[in-house]
């Protein structure tokens, strides 16, 4: 899990738009300091032992960089995300990578962001609705990738994408991290039947993007100034990369937003 990653780059990173709460074209990216922040990210992963591929960016995609909107991946097998009108313009970039490297690409019928809002674990994916997908994509997720889909609902535009209330962390106490209060009831109990640990994060880390995380259930990377979470996880006997994401927050993302997961591992058979 999260040992082999898609990332693109920071170069044409940018806000031009208006698609998220924490977006505002008034407020500008450094464009050296994103560039910055997003090569500690990959340095942080091969540090970590994972390997990175890379898709160069595109002058007039300057949302690319957040490439786990892109798909979602499972074994050989990818459904392409279908974002905002704004970004349709990745689209084209990522399915001739995904073709190229061998997978079989499935465009989604319905409004769907991706890993963003899909979150594998193990044989199960925690499926986000309500802002950036329908949730006719799910029976769709189910489908095409084999997954038993869990619907979580997140209740706020603040919490556009799944990625941003919940964290798949694994590691040797099987854990999920959320933030409670970015659930709805139903979603919440669902989460609880799963019967595994969970670690709950207030709503003030969560819009600093706590949860917004790569783990490989060794090494967790995460972004800085998250000191309840972080010290949960090393609770659990986690590894802990603290890293700032101040100029990725302008546009709505942390580093889960930044990678792909390339190595979720298809369907057990009984």
């Amino acid at each position: 899990m999260n040992r082999e990653l898609l990332m693109s780059d920071a170069t044409h990173f940018r806000v031009d738009y208006e698609i998220n709460p924490y977006m505002c074209t008034g407020v500008q990216p450094d464009p050296a300091a994103a560039v910055a922040e997003h090569a500690a990210i990959a340095a942080a992963h091969l540090a970590a032992g994972r390997k990175v591929e890379y898709l160069p960016s595109a002058p007039q995609c300057p949302d690319m960089v957040f490439t786990a909107n892109a798909a979602v991946v499972r074994g050989g097998r990818a459904v392409l995300g279908d974002p905002p009108a704004q970004r349709q313009a990745e689209l084209p970039y990522f399915r001739q990578w995904l073709t190229e490297q061998g997978y079989d690409v499935v465009a989604a019928p319905y409004p769907f962001s991706g890993q963003g809002d899909a979150l594998a674990f193990g044989d199960l994916l925690l499926a986000g609705y309500g802002y950036r997908t329908d949730r006719r994509m799910h029976p769709v997720l189910a489908a095409e990738l084999g997954y038993q889909v869990v619907p979580v609902r997140t209740v706020s535009p603040r919490w556009y994408d799944l990625d941003l209330a919940v964290a798949v962390v694994g590691g040797p106490t099987n854990t999920l991290a959320w933030c409670p209060a970015a659930l709805d009831p139903a979603s919440q109990g669902r989460l609880r039947d799963l019967g595994v640990d969970l670690i709950d994060v207030d709503v003030d880390e969560a819009a600093r993007f706590a949860l917004n995380l790569v783990s490989d259930g060794t090494t967790v990377t995460m972004t800085r100034g998250n000191p309840g979470l972080a010290s949960a996880l090393r609770e659990r006997g986690l590894q802990v990369v603290e890293l700032d994401t101040t100029e990725l927050a302008k546009g709505g993302g942390g580093i889960r937003c930044t990678a792909l997961t390339l190595d979720n591992p298809p369907a057990t058979t009984g």
